[in-house]
């Protein structure tokens, strides 16, 4: 049932309250939750817990639905990549009665007198119309995930060097069942023990084009946690998961994934050909060469090319420089920032500098003319936010771009 005209003017009037305290609202609100059901924590990232990410996250998801209580039918595409993002985890319908009795509790407790009875009930129902939303989308997401909704067990078979501090990990089902399809650019969830006895897990884009007999992730190092003079110094960075993947998991280890989920990826059952752009930094590159083998595999004359910037090494650059052999339609132009003593632009490199799109062929590179390219853009958030704002400027419309975002909690981000 729809809230009425009142009770969303009662919801839109708490935003500036939920300005000023928000923060401490889904602060209070996760520190009576994971006291009272700590069996949550194997469900939530307790370093975004310990260092404030996750709090702040979910402050901005409550305003931004606050700000848009008059069009939430509306909000249903922003909310996707949440629902991806807990069918990964395994979120069920139970939790959000969890979550809802909590989160109302820490309004009251937080605002106090300005939480009336009246204010209550209208938050109340504002928080089960977003619910049941959600909730709906992710049972038809669980569907299509049919046998395997929940975690399942993978072998590391092997682990190879992709760059300075890049690992990808080959992983084996333990059941030795066929894999199902997924689209270039989704993640799975991994999970492992964490040091607090807690199952932790974070997602993964998948590198790899899509085979039956094993999934392959491509994992970066974390050095600042890598540096940490002990293990509970280093659960407070965000590496942590990584990091022990990379100094504890060796082939012949077992971890756990989630079903293939995500909604950045290119859609393989439409054969369009029109131009694909990749557009990546750093560890972005690994959604992006799932992307790339899988079109010069099964659309081998489809024009893509790949703008890549890095620091000194760049991920499967052996890999790559084959496909461009390969492949006449693929080309790439790669960055570098910190080139090493033995490198030469034109050799392993176009450019020593931060990726500058203005520095590529608008046409051959970036297909500025064609107006049915596609662009996909991973990486830092500031460096999407730059690459939003260039393409913009060309007069490439929001349709055509997508991101792939590993921050906590953004509901979408904005190509303006």
């Amino acid at each position: 049932m729809a809230l009425t005209h009142q009770q969303s003017k009662l919801v839109r009037d708490t935003i500036p309250a939920l300005r000023e305290h928000g923060e401490q609202i889904t602060t209070t609100f996760y520190k009576n939750m994971l006291r009272d059901h700590p069996e949550l924590n194997n469900y939530f990232n307790t370093v975004n817990q310990k260092n404030g990410r996750q709090p702040r996250a979910l402050t901005s998801v409550i305003l931004n639905f606050a700000s848009n209580i008059n069009h939430i039918s509306e909000l249903i595409p922003k909310f996707e990549r949440m629902c991806n993002k807990h069918c990964s985890l395994g979120i069920q319908p139970e939790h959000y009665e969890i979550v809802g009795k909590y989160l109302l509790r820490a309004f009251g407790e937080v605002l106090g007198p300005a939480m009336t009875p009246a204010v209550f009930a209208a938050w109340e129902k504002a928080y089960w119309v977003l619910a049941k939303m959600l909730i709906g989308r992710e049972a038809q997401l669980y569907k299509d995930f049919e046998r395997w909704s929940s975690w399942r067990s993978f072998k590391i078979d092997r682990v190879v060097p992709e760059a300075d501090d890049i690992y990808s990990f080959y992983l084996v089902p333990q059941d030795g069942k066929k894999l199902p399809r997924f689209f270039p650019g989704q993640y799975v969830s991994l999970r492992i023990h964490g040091p607090e006895g807690y199952m932790q897990a974070r997602q993964y884009s998948l590198s790899e084009a899509w085979r039956a007999d094993y999934y392959r992730i491509s994992v970066k190092r974390d050095e600042g946690a890598r540096y940490a003079n002990s293990v509970s110094k280093s659960y407070f960075h965000p590496g942590l998961v990584s990091n022990m993947l990379i100094d504890h998991m060796a082939a012949g280890a077992v971890v756990e994934l989630s079903h293939p989920a995500g909604d950045f990826f290119l859609d393989v059952n439409n054969t369009s050909n029109m131009p694909i752009v990749l557009i990546s930094a750093g560890v972005g590159a690994t959604p992006m060469v799932a992307i790339a083998n899988t079109v010069t595999k099964t659309q081998p004359g489809r024009p893509v090319s790949w703008i890549h910037g890095s620091r000194r090494s760049v991920p499967f650059e052996a890999h790559v420089a084959q496909l461009r052999r390969d492949n006449p339609a693929f080309r790439t132009s790669v960055f570098k920032t910190h080139p090493a003593a033995g490198d030469a632009v034109g050799v392993t490199h176009d450019y020593s500098c931060r990726v500058d799109l203005a520095r590529v062929a608008p046409k051959e590179d970036l297909h500025l003319h064609n107006s049915g390219a596609e662009y996909y853009v991973c990486g830092p958030e500031q460096f999407m936010m730059d690459i939003s704002d260039y393409l913009k400027a060309k007069g490439v419309g929001a349709a055509r771009v997508k991101f792939e975002l590993f921050s906590t909690g953004d509901l979408a981000f904005k190509h303006p």
